[in-house]
């Protein structure tokens, strides 16, 4: 086989023939952005190149001065004769796979992905490849999400219950994102919602994208000296997950607070958050997602990288298929991977 067409450098995935990184780590004259999330979205790049719909919230994370150009979804750019298009990966608002062609070779990178429905971006749309690096995240069999209609049921039945008792309801959810997705799968007839500073900031750039979601007041805007009443009785609010146990949060009392994240999937991640409920919401692809994404591709190599690389490699080599494992230095926007691999494997 000829030279990879995509390596790993000190400042992340490279492809050499076209002389461009894929969501480097480090500042670099040429970035190629699956997604605006701040561990693939680094701030200091000479040139950004990403999809179209994530425009407005790329510049939201990066600044109004970032050089950044974007294609939609589809459209193939060119770069030193290589091949750049980008496909959605239902992950957040704006995120792609990105497709890099050179020479008849094909290779994908998924960059963070998922499987099910949501309102708030477009679907997973598989891509076709020689050879797939993927992300695993969840990568473990015991990682299965719910359907909406039964997560968001929980949630309702939970802000409903907490509005009967006269108790406000805290979302701790990722500001760019989960946050969104939990506004537009909830009823908002039971109540009010109410956000973080860091969820609106991002709220706004998707309603300015075209994205419909329910109304939300920021937390700074309602009025203070309300004598005895108590406004945030019967609301949901939504805030970062860093938010959890601050003065911030406590103003909010009494109330029943709640963390949505996939590692809610093993309740000692639940205990370690020191929240009421962990409601099992991720925007990464569960197992079956995993493996239905990569049976897509019709990829004869994979590559997997980010959470569970090694299990989820094994796995795909005792299939039949090429599989290895690419060490990248991608965090984890769930705010537990650490944690939740240790819980799993005991």
């Amino acid at each position: 086989m000829s030279e990879a067409l995509i390596s790993l450098t000190d400042d992340g995935l490279y492809c050499s023939a076209g002389d461009f990184h894929i969501d480097p780590w480090n500042p670099v004259p040429r970035a190629v952005v699956t997604h605006a999330h701040a561990d693939h979205a680094r701030w200091g790049c000479g040139r950004y190149l990403a999809a179209e719909s994530g425009a407005h919230l790329l510049h939201t994370r990066l600044g109004a001065s970032a050089d950044i150009a974007t294609v939609p979804y589809g459209q193939p750019t060119e770069h030193n004769g290589v091949q750049v298009s980008f496909h959605p990966a239902g992950h957040v608002l704006g995120s792609a796979q990105v497709r890099v062609e050179y020479r008849g070779e094909v290779w994908v990178v998924t960059g963070d992905y998922k499987l099910d429905p949501d309102p708030t971006c477009q679907p997973f749309e598989p891509v076709r490849c020689h050879t797939l690096i993927t992300e695993s995240t969840f990568g473990l069999p015991i990682y299965r999400w719910e359907t909406p209609d039964v997560l968001f049921g929980g949630v309702n039945a939970w802000w409903a219950a907490n509005k009967a008792a006269g108790k406000c309801s805290i979302v701790y959810a990722y500001a760019l994102g989960k946050s969104q997705r939990v506004m537009a799968g909830v009823d908002p007839s039971i109540g009010p919602i109410y956000t973080h500073g860091a969820v609106e900031k991002v709220t706004r750039a998707y309603r300015e994208s075209g994205v419909l979601l329910p109304s939300t007041t920021p937390v700074s805007e309602v009025p203070a000296g309300r004598g005895k009443a108590k406004p945030w009785a019967g609301a949901l609010v939504l805030a970062p997950p860093s938010a959890a146990g601050s003065p911030w949060a406590r103003k909010f009392e009494p109330a029943s607070e709640a963390v949505a994240s996939g590692w809610a999937r093993v309740r000692g991640a639940r205990r370690r958050k020191a929240v009421d409920r962990g409601f099992v919401l991720s925007d990464h692809a569960d197992w079956p997602g995993l493996l239905t994404a990569v049976r897509e591709s019709g990829a004869s190599r994979v590559l997997a990288t980010h959470g569970f690389a090694a299990e989820l490699a094994r796995y795909l080599r005792e299939g039949g298929l090429d599989a290895g494992v690419i060490a990248t230095r991608y965090g984890d926007e769930e705010e537990g991977s650490d944690s939740g691999k240790q819980e799993v494997e005991g």
